[in-house]
């Protein structure tokens, strides 16, 4: 880019004739940007290279200026992509790099390219593009992850394990069912990513400063060129808006907290105490010490991770929550945020995807303990109620008793015997034995969303045509 001079001059001019010196040292720290907006190269050129055609069609740049400007960025963007750029941090950003890099290439045709904008609605349109390409990134891997798990759900449709409330046995479900509960989870966030599209997919270019420009320009035009639906309808509030940034890093926590729970899980299940799962050596590691180990980390730094997303959507809310319209330049802080999240939310959802694709299922630990703490309770109650036609709530206390005594004899509850069934109620037939095995239990859940494997089944066919 040349001597430090050439660059203090040329930063000088971008400023305009106000500025007599360079920025102070600490003034130049705080102001630079291109550490980290230099990621926004692809979408800068791309706006600009829309914006000059737009210019040259609306006749206020000449074709031939229109020409020499889009090949000295595509030129630029080469530089770039093969590493032979080099950014300054005295030219602040990657709008001011291009710009300076483009007058040293083509002359003073690059000062024709900032005509009708500026660097408030530039970097909206850099930044808000580089958001909707990332959200359409993202839709692409949650819908390998839920098609992961609809894979897993129809191999184990059947598959028997015990079903929690408060991490403790409540009913059977089956492993089947448990991966469906993961789909509807990502099948939402997706629907919120396609949804975040939908709301930012409008230009912001042409909004210049705040207050839009006098030039004739075609913001409809440029908007078409960039692949947005349309222009932003109010110029003010164009330049001031980061609700897309806000939007996305929200999106981002939820589904980081749901790709947490399903972490944890893997976690838990892969304890020798559980032993429902093991998990691949490629998702998993050893201890420096103990040879036995075979540590989650993979799901354990997934899980991690969604502080990090967390803490980034509580950053940029508390950096927009008092700036008054129109542009602050306290919105120079919202990149990065939004950059080390989508990177930890990527590496996250590849993650999970490849666990739940390379895990192997322990239907035999999951049968054992899906008949553990008296899980066929409820189904011993439903029982009364349907054969003997007591009222729900004194056949919870009937159950209640059978479950104390089978607690008292050190058994299941299938394994108490009628006498000792009809003891606590006289209305009880040998056929109650036909609802209490594990398998009885989640085949009788047909209600529509239930655990019954014919109703995984449907679920797994709807989700299929959606997927």
């Amino acid at each position: 880019m040349g001597d430090g001079t050439s660059e203090t001059k040329s930063s000088n001019q971008m400023w305009g004739g106000r500025f007599a010196q360079g920025p102070a040292a600490i003034m130049e720290e705080i102001n630079a940007s291109i550490g980290f907006d230099k990621k926004l190269f692809a979408q800068d050129i791309r706006g600009s290279i829309a914006h000059a055609t737009m210019l040259a069609h609306q006749g206020i740049i000449s074709a031939d200026d229109k020409d020499k400007i889009v090949h000295g960025l595509d030129t630029i963007l080469s530089e770039i992509e093969s590493g032979q750029f080099e950014f300054s941090r005295r030219l602040e950003d990657i709008h001011m790099n291009i710009e300076a890099r483009l007058a040293t290439l083509i002359g003073p045709a690059a000062g024709r390219l900032h005509t009708a904008r500026s660097r408030n609605d530039q970097v909206a349109l850099d930044f808000r593009l580089w958001v909707k390409e990332e959200l359409q990134k993202c839709e692409g891997m949650l819908t390998s992850l839920i098609a992961a798990f609809l894979d897993r759900a129809e191999e184990h449709a059947e598959t028997v394990m015990p079903g929690f409330t408060h991490l403790q046995t409540a009913q059977p479900v089956t492993f089947g069912h448990h991966c469906m509960a993961y789909v509807e989870m990502f099948g939402r966030d997706r629907a919120r990513v396609r949804h975040a599209i939908e709301h930012m997919d409008e230009s912001p270019i042409g909004a210049a400063a705040l207050a839009g420009t006098g030039f004739p320009i075609d913001r409809h035009m440029t908007a078409k060129a960039l692949g947005f639906r349309e222009p932003t309808r109010n110029s003010i509030d164009t330049v001031s808006d980061r609700d897309f940034a806000l939007e996305f890093l929200s999106i981002a926590s939820i589904c980081a907290v749901h790709l947490s729970r399903l972490a944890e899980e893997i976690v838990i299940w892969s304890t020798p105490q559980f032993g429902f799962v093991r998990l691949s050596d490629a998702f998993s590691t050893g201890s420096s010490i103990m040879p036995q180990k075979k540590n989650p980390d993979a799901a354990e730094l997934v899980r991690a991770k969604t502080g990090r997303i967390n803490g980034s959507l509580i950053a940029l809310l508390t950096v927009m929550k008092g700036l008054p319209l129109a542009y602050s330049k306290d919105m120079q802080e919202d990149k990065e945020q939004v950059f080390d999240s989508a990177e930890s939310l990527e590496l996250a959802i590849a993650a999970m995807t490849g666990m739940v694709r390379d895990i192997t299922i322990r239907a035999d630990r999951m049968k054992a303990a899906a008949g553990s703490g008296y899980s066929t309770a409820t189904d011993l109650a439903d029982w009364l109620v349907r054969e003997a036609g007591l009222p729900f709530r004194d056949a919870h206390h009937v159950t209640g008793r059978a479950v104390a005594l089978a607690e008292q004899k050190a058994c299941e509850l299938a394994e108490l015997s009628l006498a000792d069934l009809q003891a606590i109620h006289p209305d009880i037939t040998d056929k109650v034995f036909g609802v209490l095995t594990v398998e009885a239990s989640v085949a009788s859940r047909t209600s529509f969303g239930g655990t019954a494997p014919s109703e995984v089944r449907k679920q797994i066919a709807w989700w299929r045509t959606r997927n």
